[in-house]
C-alpha cells in the first residue's frame, strides 16, 4: 500500500471514462488499497482511482468523520442502480481543492458493485453518503463538481486558513 499523489484539475487523466473491470484481481486489489490509504492521508471523505492516476473503476468513501455513515465504502465496478428525490449540496474535490459549489444530487441512491474480496453489495444510501458516493461514481465518468454547477453564482472560492500565527 502507498499514498499516492492527487491529481489536480486540469489534468487530463481526470476526464477519461474508466472501463468496468472484468473481475476483481491482484491489480484492484492493491489500487483499493492505495485508495484507502491516500483517501485517509487527505482531509476527504472519498476518493475515485482516477483521481491517483488509475484508470479503472474503483472509488472508497468513508463519510464517517464528518457523518456518520456505513463506515468504509469501497467498491469495484460500482452503479446506481436506483434514486430518489433530490437535494443541493455544497461540494468540494480534492482534485480541486481551492473550490467549493452548490451541486443538485440526488438525496437516496441504492449503488450495486463488488468489493475488493469478489463479493457483489447492494448498498442503499442517503444524506451525506449518498452525494459522497454520487461524487465518487462521477469521478469514474470523467465528471467533476464543477460540470454539474447549474450557475456560476454557486461557485465559490474556498476560504484557507492561514495556519502562520499572526504576530
Amino acid at each position: 500500500m502507498a499514498i499516492k499523489k492527487i491529481l489536480q484539475y486540469p489534468n487530463p487523466a481526470l476526464k477519461k471514462i474508466t472501463l468496468p473491470s472484468k473481475g476483481v484481481g491482484v491489480e484492484e486489489r492493491l489500487v483499493a488499497k492505495d485508495l484507502v490509504e491516500t483517501m485517509y492521508a487527505s482531509p476527504g471523505v472519498g476518493l475515485a482511482a482516477p483521481q491517483i492516476n488509475e484508470l479503472l473503476r474503483i472509488m472508497a468513501v468513508d463519510v464517517t468523520p464528518k457523518n456518520p455513515g456505513s463506515g468504509l465504502i469501497v467498491l469495484i465496478n460500482p452503479e446506481i442502480t436506483t434514486h430518489s428525490g433530490e437535494r443541493i449540496f455544497r461540494e468540494g474535490c480534492l482534485s480541486i481543492p481551492e473550490y467549493t459549489a452548490d451541486i443538485r444530487r440526488f438525496e437516496k441512491i441504492t449503488v450495486s458493485g463488488l468489493t475488493p474480496n469478489g463479493e457483489r453489495v447492494t448498498i442503499n444510501s442517503d444524506g451525506f453518503e449518498a452525494i459522497a458516493l454520487q461524487h465518487e461514481i462521477d469521478h469514474l465518468d470523467g465528471i467533476l463538481f464543477i460540470d454539474r454547477i447549474e450557475s456560476i453564482r454557486s461557485l465559490f472560492k474556498r476560504k484557507i486558513k492561514d495556519k502562520k500565527k499572526k504576530k
